[in-house]
């Protein structure tokens, strides 16, 4: 038995040397992600992230350094393992900064980029029991050939070498969010920190991040559509499963079908008085006959986000209460749609919407005062965020810059009247949001959701002649016929 142990060890730490896989009847180069050799299915040839091209991630590193002052160095931490027990982690998720420069999807990693070092990456080391339970990970090979990072070292080494890079520069940049004392504790970084000589990076990356290339668009599009087919599918769900837990597992279910990796956020699920939650995640309540429900989902594919929100009465009728508050916030949402441009700005478009609503809310009869903080419980969020690799990207951008073409924002425009408010009664309990994504072009705007039905016509026909085992090919006539 211990021989047979030993000779395990032993493929196992020749396997990890090479970095191929035992059970792969070709030499295919195992790195701890996609790459073109082993998941071509996925990754063209040239591409470092699937859609992403390798020449596309140097041209990122290019522009950081245009962006960050001459002499000063950039310190980037992937995101970190976090627990969900003492041996479970929660599923991975790379910082967006480090993937946006880096490609590399795994934790352990710090990078650094200068204008005279170019891209060093430190990268962590599996040992023989980390490969038998979590499998191969990207080292200093796949640093040098995957992420063609012009020096890569082993992390253990990083105190050895980063005071070197550090020695002598104007200023340091690093990741707030994503910051470790591997780095942090070491003298020459702690001496910067003293005199106020370390900057957030953010500045510079969430700019770079902000205006999205035909590339990354693409994967926007894409992840939007997978979005707006799963909530779809969901709608029609809904009247057969009346249950917010099952309409966030059936919302899932179909947008990993459909390729995202995960979802962008867990999915809100609210019925009824739940919908005037804004970011309700509870979703274990059964959803009663005529009240409305509102999802606001949004998934990820390779790295993009997408971020949707629909409100419908799942019995497949709208209530006279409900069309009425459906029709103020369905009109906004198009008004707000149309002053989405180049040289708007989002604190623009969100102060028309005030307006908007306001007037909306005085002639229904739910606001009678001029003063905020009634309005302000009717509806306390802003008109949009931007839209990315995160779902709020790019926060370090303000709501009063001018937007540019490549530009993504979500216009979502929503009333939320809790139970408990001092409105007429048949407005209590109502929740609304219409949220839809929205690229900046070059003559105005995209909207990458349109595909997803919003008007009441549309969704009381689908919901009504919607029957159960009906195939996707009748799905998506039914479509079809709402978007004309």
């Amino acid at each position: 038995m211990q021989i047979l142990v030993r000779k395990l060890m032993q493929r196992i730490s020749h396997k990890q040397a090479t970095g191929c896989r035992a059970y792969c009847t070709k030499m295919v180069a195992d790195i701890g992600q996609p790459t073109h050799a082993s998941h071509p299915q996925l990754l063209k040839e040239g591409e470092m992230t699937p859609g992403i091209t390798t020449e596309e991630y140097i041209s990122r590193r290019n522009r950081l350094l245009d962006l960050l002052p001459e002499n000063s160095l950039a310190i980037i931490a992937a995101a970190p393992v976090k627990m969900m027990t003492d041996v479970v982690p929660y599923t991975f998720r790379q910082d967006a900064d480090y993937l946006y420069i880096t490609g590399c999807q795994q934790p352990g990693g710090v990078a650094v980029l200068g204008h005279d070092c170019g891209l060093c990456m430190f990268m962590p080391e599996a040992d023989s029991h980390d490969v038998i339970w979590q499998g191969q990970i990207a080292g200093v090979d796949a640093a040098l050939e995957i992420f063609c990072a012009k020096k890569a070292y082993p992390m253990r080494e990083l105190h050895k070498y980063l005071p070197d890079l550090i020695y002598g520069r104007s200023k340091l940049f690093h990741n707030r969010q994503t910051a470790i004392p591997t780095y942090m504790k070491l003298e020459y970084f702690q001496k910067f920190a003293k005199n106020g000589k370390v900057g957030d990076l953010s500045t510079f990356t969430h700019e770079l991040r902000w205006i999205k290339s035909p590339a990354e668009l693409k994967l926007m599009k894409e992840s939007a559509s997978i979005a707006c087919q799963a909530l779809l599918q969901t709608m029609f769900h809904s009247k057969t499963y009346p249950y917010e837990g099952m309409l966030s597992a059936k919302v899932e279910y179909e947008c990993r079908m459909r390729g995202a990796q995960r979802m962008a956020f867990n999915p809100v699920v609210g019925g009824g008085p739940n919908a005037s939650v804004i970011h309700y995640s509870r979703n274990d309540q059964k959803i009663k006959d005529g009240e409305l429900v509102l999802m606001d989902v949004g998934c990820e594919l390779h790295g993009y986000a997408s971020d949707l929100t629909r409100t419908w009465p799942p019995c497949g009728r709208f209530s006279s209460a409900q069309e009425e508050l459906y029709d103020l916030i369905l009109e906004t949402n198009k008004e707000c749609l149309k002053l989405c441009k180049p040289g708007a700005t989002i604190s623009q478009i969100h102060n028309y919407s005030v307006e908007m609503l306001r007037k909306g809310f005085k002639e229904i009869g739910i606001l009678k005062d001029e003063g905020n903080s009634l309005y302000n419980l009717l509806n306390p969020t802003s008109i949009g965020h931007n839209l990315g690799m995160d779902v709020h990207d790019s926060s370090m951008i303000s709501y009063s810059q001018p937007l540019k073409p490549g530009a993504v924002i979500t216009i979502e425009p929503g009333v939320y009247i809790s139970s408990f408010l001092d409105v007429p009664e048949r407005y209590r309990g109502i929740g609304i949001r219409i949220e839809d994504e929205v690229l900046i072009t070059d003559t105005g705007h995209e909207v990458l959701t349109g595909s997803m039905p919003k008007e009441v016509k549309h969704i009381e026909s689908l919901l009504n002649n919607f029957h159960p085992g009906m195939g996707m090919e009748s799905h998506n006539n039914i479509r079809a016929a709402s978007n004309r």
